[in-house]
């Protein structure tokens, strides 16, 4: 019965993927706000495959906040880099400058408000991309970052990428941390029933020490640890 529960949710979800980031696509020309509807519908149908052919549960313990916040989420799986668009209204996430550089789907993270990170660039580059936090936050929108840098298999308790604590000073907002199991369940070639949990912490204040900070942070993204 898991063999073919995972044999109907790859078939699905793959085609079903391919689907929407072609309508996803076909529609940036026409209107942007078509364009990100067309891309929370990709979240959505990733919902749809995990709980009603692989049987798992998604609980939410806690709520995004109705400010402008950084929320730092444990990163075990591709689910949480997809559900994103679902768990936050227009999220604009801090991802790899490299992945801008892909046909097409560069021009769709661009378009939908993602912002480029360059680990290993100047000041001149690391500046531009807070003044681009800065004005997307300015709109309303949720900064989402994941800290660890990569995926972290479940029950690993990593350091956080040391561009972290700069941001968070330089963008000047609370940071929520957000914990999340989906590793047992989701990072798997074979997947199984289970439930994946997010569970939001509490708001951890601007203008902290970076070594307080970075473990307020680690301890409650790490709060799902078995």
């Amino acid at each position: 019965m898991r063999v073919l529960r995972n044999i109907a949710f790859y078939v699905a979800f793959y085609i079903g993927s391919l689907l929407i980031t072609s309508a996803s696509l076909l529609s940036l020309p026409f209107s942007v706000d078509l364009f990100r509807a067309r891309v929370r519908d990709w979240p959505r149908w990733q919902r749809w495959c995990l709980t009603h052919l692989l049987g798992c549960d998604i609980v939410i313990e806690g709520a995004p906040l109705d400010e402008p916040v950084l929320y730092a989420i444990k990163h075990e799986s591709f689910f949480e880099a997809i559900d994103a668009p679902r768990l936050f209204y227009l999220p604009s996430v801090f991802a790899k400058q490299e992945l801008f550089s892909i046909p097409l789907w560069g021009r769709a993270a661009t378009a939908f408000g993602l912002v480029p990170v360059e680990r290993d660039a100047g000041a001149k580059a690391l500046m531009k991309m807070i003044r681009a936090a800065k004005a997307l936050a300015a709109e309303g929108r949720p900064l989402v970052i994941f800290p660890e840098g990569t995926r972290v298999p479940h029950g690993e308790n990593r350091e956080l990428q040391s561009g972290f604590a700069g941001l968070y000073k330089m963008l000047g907002l609370p940071v929520v941390p957000v914990a999340v199991n989906s590793g047992p369940v989701y990072h798997r070639w074979l997947k199984k029933p289970g439930r994946i949990i997010y569970r939001f912490g509490e708001p951890i204040p601007p203008g902290l020490p970076r070594d307080e900070v970075e473990a307020r942070v680690r301890t409650a993204i790490n709060a799902l640890n078995d």
